[in-house]
């Protein structure tokens, strides 16, 4: 069988360019991996300062824990008919505002110094504070609640008051006990600090 001269070059001509893709191609695809990034090589930067920045965000939800469950017992009551709650509304709130208060009144474990002998810490004045503030909240708290049941409604007025006031204050010793930024708002005076309280580690720049 004869081949034409036509078709001999288009073979020859398909043929060269198999054998040139085929020299190509692994070259080819080994700068194309090159070039595309891995997911599974990729590490994700951390935040700088993270560890402190989440110490400062759990100090403000403890903030937030406690004005939430007495906001909601102060509402109740002032809702109730004569401001008297149920027994069970009543436990229920306490035991709320007990559980909030607990995790105010936890000390952060304290990291001894390089180099230094075990021994007891000293007591962190902020901790303390916070302690008292949490104390007192729960006494006026269950103050109000005796008063709620009670159905004395001159009582329960000056109950509700009280643990207002109370709340303010732990409240101001969380903001002032360390471990958060001081205010910035421009017109804000300046808020006091308490001695022996250490100022709050300055964060590395972005």
């Amino acid at each position: 069988m004869r081949t034409s001269r036509k078709a001999g070059l288009l073979v020859s001509t398909a043929v060269c360019g198999a054998l040139a893709l085929g020299a190509a191609g692994p070259a080819f695809a080994a700068t194309s991996d090159s070039t595309v990034p891995s997911d599974s090589t990729s590490v994700a930067a951390p935040v700088p300062g993270a560890d402190a920045l989440a110490q400062q965000s759990a100090l403000l939800g403890n903030a937030g824990g406690v004005l939430t469950p007495v906001t909601a017992l102060v509402d109740a009551v002032l809702k109730a008919d004569d401001g008297k709650l149920t027994e069970a509304d009543a436990t229920k709130h306490a035991d709320a505002i007990k559980a909030a208060l607990a995790k105010v009144t936890e000390a952060a474990p304290e990291t001894p110094a390089a180099g230094a002998l075990p021994g007891p810490a000293a007591a962190d004045p902020g901790t303390e504070l916070k302690a008292k503030a949490a104390a007192a909240l729960q006494v006026k708290v269950d103050a109000l609640i005796k008063a709620s049941l009670a159905g004395d409604v001159k009582v329960t007025a000056a109950a509700v008051q009280a643990t207002i006031t109370a709340t303010v204050n732990v409240l101001v010793s969380i903001v002032l006990g360390g471990g958060l930024p001081a205010a910035d708002l421009p017109g804000l005076p300046t808020l006091p600090t308490i001695p022996g309280v250490a100022e709050v580690p300055t964060l590395p720049t972005l």
